[in-house]
């Protein structure tokens, strides 16, 4: 594997920055991949990754501490919206940055097909909803 392919396992800035939102039926109860378990509603379509709609938002799924060694603990079953970040994009510097990481040069092209901007997250994180 090369570095650039790698590079987000170094990372995990991006699951710990914005919210991930995904149509509901990407969950495996509504017949997708993603355990529902690990997400919660936003809306009568939307579902977001649990631990992503708050103030520090932090994707239940990531392991280990961003900047350092991590993964994804359902990276097959990810949502679409997690399948689209491409190392380098826009909202990778941006979360980097809010992480205080530095910016990763010449990252944004040369990946698979399965990664392409992110439309699916949110640009910024979201507040923390007051129950009710």
């Amino acid at each position: 594997m090369s570095e650039k392919s790698n590079s987000c396992l170094s990372c995990g800035a991006c699951c710990a920055t914005f919210r991930v939102s995904f149509y509901w039926a990407e969950a495996d109860d509504g017949g997708g991949a993603v355990p529902s378990r690990l997400t919660e509603k936003v809306n009568d379509w939307t579902r977001c990754m649990r631990g992503t709609w708050a103030a520090s938002p932090r994707c239940v799924a990531l392991q280990g501490e961003v900047g350092g060694s991590v993964g994804c603990g359902i990276y097959p079953q990810r949502p679409v919206a997690c399948r689209e970040v491409e190392a380098g994009s826009p909202q990778c510097l941006r979360a980097r940055a809010a992480h205080g990481l530095p910016a990763m040069v010449g990252q944004a092209s040369g990946h698979a097909a399965d990664n392409v901007p992110m439309p699916g997250l949110a640009s910024t994180p979201l507040p923390e909803l007051a129950p009710g």
